[in-house]
């Protein structure tokens, strides 16, 4: 009883599916050792048979090659099996053919006479012609699309990583998409490899074929005659017969995966399956079945021409052209039916002639409104919903609506962003061509228009659609007219996200914070600080591109504090203290060195004494040392780019507001830390100082 229980407890945890692969390859390894009765070859060639049609059925309906990712394991067990069972069939011949037709089972006997009318003449060109096919156009040109495929697809993967960053970063996909797309990639430039490999075993099995026929024929004639004293008439019609019958089983389920090896690799990835595409592409056309309809009428009255087979095809294409032609002209009503748009009497003048200015604002030309109309199939809109659902997630509050509106005293082609009604980025975008932005290593120069990048300002080229591949391959990042604007979008909001957090902004995020803790929000606002107060604070963080997703620790700092002072630039300093180990993971992952600028001690004291003195904001700065500050600072910041290490000066806490306000301008990509920012458990190393020479 124990003994059961334990042996089902086992079979219980057996995996079914995963021995599966080993049991099918052991027994078709098997087939070539053990000798199988001909009823089990009768089984095993119809299995090979419906095999091979469910490849082929299976190749038909896929819509993308990934669909079929395993075809390339299929096409070696399928092979295999086919010359395990050519081994396995060439024994029962040679052992059984002297006692007739049927030796080796009835579906080789039924190959070999019935396909082939019992002469081993005709079959043995029937069967040599399928090998050609197979071998010659077949797998030798899917072998070549497979081989291409994989080697421009390892080229394009670079441009293809590069796009799906920058979608990333946009906010236009999440992580999840992004990894999904990057697995995607690396399983395409897997398959096709696979398959280049794969269509090798297929052209190995064509040679195996024709080698395995003539030993067979050739050791059959040797048998029949020598052991079983056969004449050469006899011998020749039996084994040459089953010889054919077994090589013609074998041969038409090679030809059909070979087909559905050409069918996949060489499939345009769509939307729709094999016979969808045919159709829709193929027959889509009404002139072209009136010009072919005519042709094949023409041909059927030349004198001696089947009449009636032409006229036929004729008329069967004529009509599909006529129903193709009536249903175009039926849409075609239907669209222009619609309501005609009714004339609105013109009003006085009113307070709603007076429209708020837009917070952010996207205007376009006449030809980029297809971006944003859904019926065309436009996706600005929901990219942008895509871009401020990021921007909340880095940031830490919702950014105001993006109202979009056409100008039509813009370029067809040209868009504008607008802050509060000013203008703060514009660019063109052309609907229906390609951004090819140079990332700095490109290895050709593509045809198209010159221009730049509108949100980095990286050398790029617009250009048509056929060419997106081609530049991919060769290094550039590809994206399309939507991804241009929502980018320079999402740079931008990024860029201005301190004068984004308004009133209205702030008190949706406090409202938002407080339905979870209450308390928190009534001991601050507005008891202890007002609420400009608390958005002061938050802009200055901002400005120098902290986020402010951690509100609860916000919060609590200025909830302790604020009694004490009310100084917005004091209390910053304070939540900066308290963030410093966010602030400093933004530049420095966690546990790496801290790899940043120092200033001079001379210069610091320079500049405690210009603080003290009541110096803000750089203004208490005398002029020859504002301008060697500027100018060494510039020079350094350079270096550090060129270490590859993120551009931050670190500096003692009383001056690090004076220098942030001083050197942002001079040098927009400088961050300025505090050493009361810096946590306890990290290793500090300066590599290089500002003002050594003072």
């Amino acid at each position: 009883m124990n003994n059961t229980l334990t042996f089902s407890g086992l079979m219980a945890g057996i995996n079914l599916k995963a021995l599966a692969g080993p049991i099918l390859i052991i027994m078709i390894l098997g087939m070539m050792v053990l000798p199988l009765p001909p009823f089990i070859l009768d089984v095993l060639f119809t299995f090979n048979i419906a095999l091979a049609i469910i490849v082929l059925m299976v190749s038909l309906y896929t819509k993308n090659p990934l669909e079929f990712a395993v075809f390339p394991t299929v096409l070696l067990i399928t092979t295999l099996l086919r010359l395990s069972l050519n081994v396995a069939s060439t024994r029962v011949v040679l052992l059984e053919g002297h006692t007739g037709p049927d030796a080796a089972g009835k579906v080789i006997e039924a190959f070999g006479h019935f396909l082939v009318g019992g002469n081993y003449a005709v079959g043995l060109v029937v069967f040599i012609i399928l090998v050609v096919i197979n071998f010659v156009v077949i797998t030798k040109g899917a072998g070549r699309i497979a081989e291409v495929s994989a080697r421009f697809t390892l080229d394009a993967m670079p441009g293809k990583q590069m796009a799906i960053d920058a979608d990333l970063n946009a906010g236009l996909i999440g992580e999840e998409e992004a990894r999904n797309r990057r697995a995607t990639i690396s399983k395409e430039a897997d398959f096709f490899g696979s398959m280049d490999g794969a269509s090798k075993f297929v052209r190995g099995d064509a040679i195996a074929g024709v080698m395995v026929m003539l030993i067979t024929i050739i050791g059959g004639l040797v048998v029949g005659m020598l052991q079983h004293n056969l004449d050469l008439d006899t011998a020749a019609r039996n084994y040459t017969l089953l010889t054919i019958g077994d090589g013609l089983v074998a041969q038409i389920p090679a030809l059909v995966i070979s087909t559905a090896a050409g069918l996949v690799v060489s499939r345009v990835t769509t939307d729709e399956d094999l016979g969808e595409q045919v159709l829709g592409q193929l027959f889509n056309q009404p002139q072209v079945l009136i010009i072919t309809a005519s042709i094949l009428g023409v041909m059927g009255l030349v004198p001696g021409m089947p009449h009636f087979v032409f006229l036929l095809l004729a008329g069967a294409l004529g009509l599909g052209a006529y129903f193709m032609m009536a249903r175009a002209a039926t849409k075609e009503d239907e669209q222009n039916d619609a309501e005609d748009v009714p004339v609105v009497e013109q009003q006085d003048a009113s307070w709603n002639d007076v429209t708020p200015i837009d917070t952010l604002g996207l205007e376009v030309g006449y030809r980029l409104i297809p971006l944003v109309d859904k019926a065309q199939q436009g996706d600005l809109l929901k990219r942008i919903n895509g871009i401020r659902r990021k921007f909340a997630q880095d940031i830490g509050f919702l950014p105001p609506v993006v109202h979009i509106r056409d100008n039509l005293e813009l370029r067809p082609n040209a868009y504008q962003i607008t802050l509060k009604g000013s203008v703060i980025g514009q660019g063109e975008s052309y609907n229906g061509m390609y951004l090819a932005i140079n990332p700095g290593r490109v290895t050709m120069t593509l045809p198209g228009t010159a221009t730049s990048d509108p949100a980095f300002g990286l050398p790029a080229v617009w250009i048509e659609a056929s060419l997106k591949e081609q530049a991919q391959t060769n290094g550039y990042t590809v994206v399309d007219a939507s991804t241009v604007v929502t980018t320079h979008i999402n740079h931008l909001i990024h860029s201005h996200a301190s004068e984004l957090l308004g009133r209205q902004e702030l008190q949706q995020l406090l409202d938002h914070l407080s339905s979870k803790t209450p308390k928190l929000i009534e001991d601050l606002v507005p008891k202890l600080l007002p609420l400009s107060a608390v958005q002061k604070i938050l802009q200055n963080l901002l400005v120098e591109n902290v986020h402010i997703r951690d509100m609860r620790t916000i919060i609590d700092v200025l909830t302790e504090h604020a009694a004490n002072t009310q100084d917005t630039a004091q209390l910053t300093a304070l939540v900066r203290t308290a963030l410093g180990r966010a602030i400093v993971e933004q530049f420095f992952p966690a546990g790496s060195e801290l790899q940043v600028m120092g200033l001079h001690h001379e210069l610091e004291n320079i500049l405690m004494q210009v603080v003290q003195t009541g110096g803000k904001e750089g203004g208490g700065i005398e002029p020859g040392l504002a301008d060697m500050l500027l100018k060494e600072t510039s020079v350094t910041a350079n270096y550090q780019e060129k270490l590859g290490l993120p551009v931050v000066l670190l500096v003692p806490s009383a001056i690090r507001n004076l220098l942030s306000h001083f050197l942002r301008r001079a040098v927009p990509n400088l961050r300025v830390l505090s050493h009361s920012e810096i946590p306890e458990t990290r290793k500090i190393k300066i590599t290089s100082i500002i003002g050594g020479k003072q």
